[in-house]
């Protein structure tokens, strides 16, 4: 069989390459092409656009980049006729995917959506999209299937969370704190400040600046696989942060507390039970429109999937260097009992590992059939 698959950021590429590998032993013949990343190719997909090229955070971020990313779509209908793949697989990035699907639906291809777009959160009308042209969609947060099928009648597959299947059995590294000229007696904060060069630039100044409030502490950037070594230092300067690539896991195991902004990191940190504070700043124009077209009582997925507040948000205004300061302060000195009871109730929530297999083999039945 013939796979297409279309994520476009960090977090796309890493489920996207488990799910390769779980289809892959679907079918030991399967052939992948995709949109993606480092850890897709890895796992054998021919790669056809790099997800750094296409991730764009915010409303005016995405409308000045409107000509290219209008290229893109052409490029990618292009690609598709030309590979005539059996399924495509679209992996979150619905702004862009659900262009496609519409097309692709109307050409005759096999839609399947793993990680729903957002819809809960806001654009509810792309929901009669989605039951035009998906065939089948896979959600991953408990509240998402009673979201489609009881408030919009559309029969979904909840599957899990994809982080089950690896954050819960990652090995402890024992030589991490030496590997990487890191001192044994100085608790180490991690530093995750996004995968996009448009977060990481509002954020990472901003907690350089916290950084050097707390001289007995490490401060750790977690570097994001495709963001170069040289931008990194642009930000931070003189400051002695040091910066480590694709250890991010290693680091949260090893941290005694994180400054996250928002997004998959804040659920990854979390399933490590770090102490968190949830962190975001975007341009005042995005910001202003997302205030007026949200429908969210939370920004992190932590307390979105809770629905309380177990970790504290810091949004805009709010997400200053004294605040941070404050409240960092407040998170390495407090026991955190009501933080571990809701990082506890999310791995209730959460269900089971094996998610790409189930997936894998909802996919591979639905097409074999075909």
């Amino acid at each position: 069989m013939k796979y297409y698959l279309i994520s476009g950021e960090a977090s796309g590429d890493l489920h996207g390459s488990h799910l390769i590998a779980a289809l892959k032993k679907q079918d030991a013949m399967g052939q992948f092409r995709a949109w993606g990343g480092d850890l897709m190719e890895e796992k054998g997909a021919k790669l056809v656009k790099h997800f750094r090229d296409l991730a764009y955070m915010g409303f005016w971020e995405v409308v000045s980049h409107l000509p290219t990313i209008l290229k893109n779509i052409s490029f990618c209908k292009k690609d598709i006729l030309e590979y005539d793949p059996d399924v495509i697989i679209y992996i979150d990035y619905p702004g862009f995917n659900l262009r496609i699907a519409q097309w692709a639906k109307s050409k005759g291809f096999k839609n399947h959506y793993y990680i729903s777009p957002q819809v809960w959160a806001w654009k509810e009308n792309r929901v009669h999209k989605i039951k035009q042209c998906i065939d089948a969609l896979y959600v991953i947060l408990p509240f998402e299937k009673t979201f489609f099928e009881e408030k919009h009648q559309f029969k979904v597959h909840y599957v899990g969370h994809p982080l089950m299947d690896v954050i819960p059995n990652h090995p402890k590294n024992k030589t991490f704190l030496s590997s990487n000229l890191l001192e044994e007696n100085k608790p180490l904060i991690a530093l995750l400040p996004g995968s996009r060069m448009q977060e990481i630039k509002k954020m990472l100044p901003l907690f350089v600046e916290v950084a050097a409030k707390f001289p007995n502490h490490q401060f750790v950037i977690a570097a994001a696989p495709s963001i170069p070594p040289d931008y990194y230092h642009q930000l931070i300067e003189t400051s002695p942060l040091k910066i480590i690539y694709g250890a991010t896991y290693d680091l949260l195991q090893h941290s005694s507390a994180a400054l996250v902004t928002s997004g998959t990191a804040t659920l990854e940190t979390a399933l490590f039970k770090v102490p968190q504070l949830v962190c975001y700043r975007s341009s005042y124009l995005s910001y202003w429109i997302a205030k007026k077209i949200l429908n969210l009582k939370y920004i992190s997925l932590v307390n979105l999937i809770v629905d309380s507040k177990v970790v504290l948000e810091l949004i805009q205004g709010e997400c200053t260097p004294k605040r941070l300061e404050v409240e960092l302060t407040s998170l390495l000195n407090s026991k955190n009992n009501s933080l571990n009871k809701g990082y506890q109730k999310i791995l209730s929530l959460l269900g089971s590992a094996g998610t790409s297999e189930k997936i894998a083999h909802l996919i591979y039945t639905a097409i074999s059939k075909k």
